[in-house]
């Protein structure tokens, strides 16, 4: 393919014009004062805003590589985008005006449901809600959960290897995939929708483009691993006084429960009261562990979760086993079990609400770090200790999934400091903080995030040189001319 030399707006027009006689003039949108198309060009946390070209949306696999190879013709550079939930800056264009932002949302049917091989093949652009649902009506379960599940697509949960609330029983993202099909920086089409379970014939292309944030091809459809649908499923809030003993009861929980123990989430007492006062509707479950004996939050609560196929009785009485032995031992404070739906639910809502809570509260230093679960206490210890001397009065704002030693660990301002001073004085400090003592305990600067354009300097300055030169490497021999996502993951 010739291509066509990089003058100015000449090229651009021809370009779009193209654009629009492959996908439609309706699926080629330009920002404009009337709309800004800030749900394309705007990131999550509201922290990164670009300047896109076009934001273009094909409806096929077969759009998406005629788009890829016009872009690669007329050397502009392509962000790939699904629901734009990125937390790391990963999905918007840069602001130059000069990228294509190219949203996958119109690729989004179900393809296939395989019941006898537990599969199914949707295309990238479903949102991860609908794969659950598709899953269900199939009478099957897609284990993948995230608070993000009403916007966030299947192509992007896999384009960064999305973790979640259950990967203590199902895994990540990487381990429920089967295959995938996807386009490459050349335009052409890679079918690896293979349904195996084992399949040992050289490298791992599959493997290759999960978590690698759209740089090094763009996922178009893939192939899930399904399993039985629970036919029930039961959830407690406890409260623990310390960490020990919330990592004491996962122990415990999972030699008693097994298989059975499919989510371990922990919340420091800080975000649960974020919860109930900006969202008190949705945080409502917590007052369960609120008595007059009791009447305030406990210092950690852990929401334990369990889904069984066997006999809804069986699973009761062993829960209720775990937690009366635990409560006998001084491992916990107090216990709340879910008895309906309706309570199991508003459990999971409390703990999906700390998010949005913590966004409306206002800007934090965020981390998505983990460590071997069995030194998340020693972290959380030592980490509050260095950042109380280098900022006094800090205000740690922690949860997340204890069973897989990820937490989000954030950092508020003093409330006798304004936050965007805190930021501009302290978020290089802390961040440097966070991350070594994270990585001297064999742990990681991102558990689940991506690397996105947030992370990238810290990667490339934390990583080794082998490795950082392996992902040039590759980079290079799949994206030669670097028109993928450029500037995000690789250092």
């Amino acid at each position: 393919m010739t291509d066509v030399p990089s003058s100015p707006c000449g090229q651009h027009e021809a370009l779009l014009e193209a654009l629009r006689q492959t996908v439609g003039a309706a699926a080629v949108l330009r920002p404009d004062a009337h709309d800004p198309l800030d749900r394309y060009q705007v990131d999550w946390r509201k922290r990164y805003r670009g300047q896109a070209l076009a934001i273009v949306r094909p409806a096929s696999t077969d759009e998406v590589a005629a788009v890829v190879r016009l872009c690669a013709r007329h050397r502009v550079s392509i962000v790939p985008q699904g629901g734009n939930t990125s937390l790391v800056g990963g999905s918007v264009p840069d602001d130059s005006g000069q990228q294509i932002v190219l949203n996958l949302g119109r690729l989004k049917r179900v393809l296939a449901v395989d019941a006898a091989n537990l599969s199914m093949t949707v295309q990238a652009g479903c949102l991860l809600a609908d794969v659950q649902r598709a899953a269900d009506e199939a009478g099957l379960l897609f284990p993948l959960s995230l608070a993000s599940e009403g916007s966030c697509t299947i192509g992007g949960n896999l384009a960064t290897n999305a973790g979640g609330t259950q990967v203590l029983r199902y895994g990540t993202a990487r381990e429920l995939c089967l295959g995938l099909e996807a386009v490459t920086a050349q335009g052409e089409v890679w079918d690896g929708l293979k349904s195996l379970r084992k399949d040992n014939t050289g490298y791992d292309l599959r493997d290759l483009l999960i978590g690698s944030e759209g740089t090094l091809a763009i996922i178009t459809a893939a192939t899930l691993r399904l399993y039985p649908r629970p036919t029930h499923h039961q959830a407690a809030l406890v409260g623990c006084a310390t960490l020990v003993q919330c990592v004491s009861l996962l122990q415990q929980a999972r030699t008693q429960l097994d298989a059975r123990l499919t989510g371990f989430e922990v919340m420091h007492y800080a975000p649960v009261a974020l919860a109930l006062h900006h969202l008190p509707e949705q945080a409502q479950a917590a007052r369960a562990l609120l008595t007059p004996e009791q009447p305030t939050l406990p210092a950690w609560t852990v929401l334990l979760d369990t889904a069984d196929t066997g006999r809804a009785s069986t699973l009761t009485d062993d829960l209720e086993t775990l937690l009366h032995e635990a409560q006998q031992q001084g491992l916990i404070e107090r216990a709340t079990l879910s008895q309906t739906d309706a309570q199991y639910r508003a459990m999971w809502t409390l703990r999906e609400a700390i998010p949005m809570a913590e966004k409306i509260e206002g800007h934090m230093v965020k981390h998505d770090i983990a460590v071997p679960t069995s030194l998340v206490p020693a972290f959380v210890e030592q980490a509050e200790a260095t950042l109380q001397q280098r900022v006094p009065g800090c205000r740690i704002v922690c949860f997340g999934h204890l069973g897989d030693g990820n937490l989000h660990y954030n950092v508020q301002a003093p409330v006798d400091m304004n936050t965007e001073v805190f930021l501009a004085q302290h978020e290089a400090a802390i961040h440097s903080l966070v991350y070594d003592l994270a990585l001297s305990l064999g742990g990681t600067i991102s558990a689940e995030h991506g690397i996105g354009q947030l992370k990238r300097a810290e990667l490339g300055q934390r990583q080794s040189a082998t490795r950082t030169a392996w992902m040039r490497a590759i980079k290079l021999a799949l994206d030669p001319d670097q028109r993928f996502n450029p500037g995000r993951l690789v250092p």
